[in-house]
């Protein structure tokens, strides 16, 4: 499956961060809200939607911001370096936790940076694995031989096999 080129790429990638924060906080949100409501089915309905509601949006946004620093950086490589291969995805990765840890100064950038970078690796790694794996179930069959074209040999009877075998030629045999 191919990618968007990069202008489109950074908005499709921020819709879906977007969308997969916002709905795995909705779900992780709609439990914590409906266990720590007061009892009874309605408090605790009202208490999840209301969980929902305020915090789901906001951890969608952080995932938004993470994908759009990400992607940015991402395109940038691949436009310096005339070339999409795993590193990008890499060094992007690495760069986008430097940056969103900017508030915890050098030392947190660094370790951020580690952190991020080593998880892109072992994506990228996966994926190159997976890529071989599968690379080997789409290679086309060898098409059987076309012998139509191929004169028949004539049956060999036994007494042809004796004096052949008889003249000291068995190769024939």
């Amino acid at each position: 499956m191919e990618r968007e080129p990069c202008p489109f790429r950074l908005l499709e990638d921020c819709g879906g961060a977007f969308t997969m924060g916002a709905l795995a906080s909705g779900v992780f949100q709609a439990i914590k809200g409906f266990r720590d409501a007061p009892s009874g089915l309605d408090y605790r309905l009202a208490g999840s939607m209301a969980a929902v509601r305020a915090r789901s949006g906001r951890v969608g946004g952080r995932f938004a911001s993470y994908a759009a620093t990400f992607s940015s950086i991402d395109c940038a490589l691949v436009y310096c370096r005339k070339r999409e291969d795993a590193w990008n995805s890499v060094i992007s990765g690495a760069a986008t936790g430097a940056i969103l840890a900017a508030r915890q100064g050098l030392n947190g950038m660094m370790g951020s940076a580690l952190v991020y970078g080593v998880i892109m690796g072992l994506i990228e790694g996966t994926n190159i694995l997976m890529g071989q794996h599968s690379a080997g179930k789409f290679q086309p069959t060898p098409k059987p031989l076309d012998r139509t074209n191929e004169i028949p040999q004539q049956k060999k009877t036994f007494s042809d096999l004796y004096n052949n075998f008889k003249q000291g030629n068995p190769s024939s045999v």
